[in-house]
């Protein structure tokens, strides 16, 4: 099953570090970002999952929760975070999924035959209030990811949803922002009352709605 922007995140019940979840109760209002790791006791997992705990206090803040899986038992995972915690600095704060039987992955398509027909990608899905995926990354195995790209996607998600504006390229909270290109010249002044910049006149630039 392939799932894209814009489906609804398959519901799941499974078990965690923390319990067990049915998926979708356990997101309730909250946006939610669901990761896999190939592999539990592997170096860039290790690394991985440790600045995750690191920076968890950034997603709390944007009402994220995180959740993390692989093909690992529970237990696997953790007798794992003893060791995440030593060399990481920061003990593993968010639930962890045990997917043995593959069917959490499987829902997800997180196991691609080509690259390894046991091990999961390191696949992210940033899943919205409304349950639905707004943004889906993979990377290969050996590509530890960059979450605080993944933060800065959801900064851009949540004010793109909020306001009828696009982010530019390598944009960052708080940079000026674009009209959405739905919106047109009188819309717009409505919306935005207090002007833009036009560059083109499909390239209307203002500041950061707060």
């Amino acid at each position: 099953m392939s799932v894209r922007l814009g489906d609804v995140a398959p519901d799941f019940t499974a078990h965690t570090t923390q319990g067990e979840i049915s998926f979708h109760e356990w997101l309730g209002d909250s946006w939610g970002v669901l990761f896999s790791h190939p592999k539990d006791f592997t170096p860039v997992c290790t690394t991985e999952l440790g600045y995750v705990a690191k920076i968890k206090p950034e997603f709390d803040k944007r009402n994220v929760k995180v959740i993390g899986l692989s093909v690992d038992s529970v237990e696997s995972h953790e007798k794992w975070e003893g060791d995440i915690g030593e060399t990481q600095g920061t003990p593993v704060n968010f639930p962890m999924i045990g997917d043995p039987d593959r069917a959490v992955s499987n829902l997800y398509d997180m196991i691609h035959p080509n690259a390894n027909d046991t091990l999961t990608v390191r696949s992210v899905f940033v899943i919205g209030p409304d349950k639905k995926v707004k943004l889906s990354i993979t990377y290969p195995a050996s590509t530890g990811r960059n979450f605080d790209e993944v933060l800065r996607v959801i900064d851009s998600l949540q004010l793109t949803a909020k306001f009828k504006v696009a982010t530019p390229a390598n944009w960052q909270y708080g940079n000026d922002v674009i009209i959405g290109g739905a919106v047109s010249d009188e819309e717009a002044k409505t919306l935005f009352p207090g002007g833009w910049k036009t560059v083109k006149p499909y390239l209307r630039v203002l500041p950061q709605p707060k």
